[in-house]
């Protein structure tokens, strides 16, 4: 919109406002001047109960810009669709470099004589916040679905990494019952053996006291008559 105009250049070129119900919002307007001359603005708007324009009206010196604040204030309702149907009207035109800047004459922006009155037309937009803020939402989204892949990826190696060392000390206990299971059995079987050994000892004793028992009687006996 801002093409047809050759003194000022205003960006952007629409007024887009968040809009909230019972808060107001703000929108920046950079005015440029594209010329060698002192160039003065005025803004309008078809609703201008709505709407707080600071500065208003201005001088811009030469190759400059100046900053208009434009806040629309806080609403009671929202407008039908969240469509806006308000318009502003910049006009400006060129004036003596000695314009007081903040005194401008009443009949600065009037289109009489040879004086030329230029004017660009911006539209306004409303957005809703959740609109505003889709795209950090599907961040949070994102980076949320990457932090519990993360956890349960951690979760998953810790599990793992549990179960091998309690693998690992089963093994060790199961190797240290057999080896006192071994010693038990190796125990045993020496105890057997040393039980066996004493019994046959005493058992060949008695028998060698018992047939040194009988030859000692049949020697020592008297011959019968």
């Amino acid at each position: 919109m801002g093409g047809g105009s050759q003194l000022i250049s205003v960006h952007p070129e629409e007024l887009t406002f968040e809009f909230e119900l019972d808060k107001p919002s703000n929108c920046n307007l950079k005015v440029v001047n594209n010329t060698e001359h002192h160039v003065a603005f005025k803004v309008k708007t078809t609703s201008p109960k709505k709407y707080f324009v600071r500065p208003n009206t201005s001088v811009v010196q030469p190759w400059d810009s100046c900053t208009v604040t434009v806040t629309l204030q806080a609403q009671k309702e929202f407008p039908p669709d969240m469509q806006c149907k308000d318009k502003f009207l910049l006009q400006s035109t060129k004036v003596p470099p000695n314009t007081d800047m903040d005194e401008l004459p009443p009949d600065t922006f009037n289109k009489d004589g040879d004086k030329v009155i230029e004017e660009l037309k911006l539209r306004v937009v409303y957005t809703a916040p959740s609109q505003s803020g889709h795209g950090n939402s599907e961040g949070d989204l994102d980076l949320t679905s990457r932090s519990l892949k993360q956890g349960s990826d951690n979760l998953s190696i810790q599990t793992v990494q549990r179960l091998k060392e309690e693998r690992d000390t089963t093994l060790q206990q199961n190797q240290q019952l057999q080896r006192e299971l071994d010693v038990l059995k190796r125990r045993r079987n020496r105890k057997s053996d040393a039980g066996f050994s004493l019994t046959f000892t005493a058992f060949v004793g008695l028998v060698g006291l018992l047939v040194g028992f009988v030859l000692n009687f049949m020697f020592s006996s008297p011959p019968a008559a």
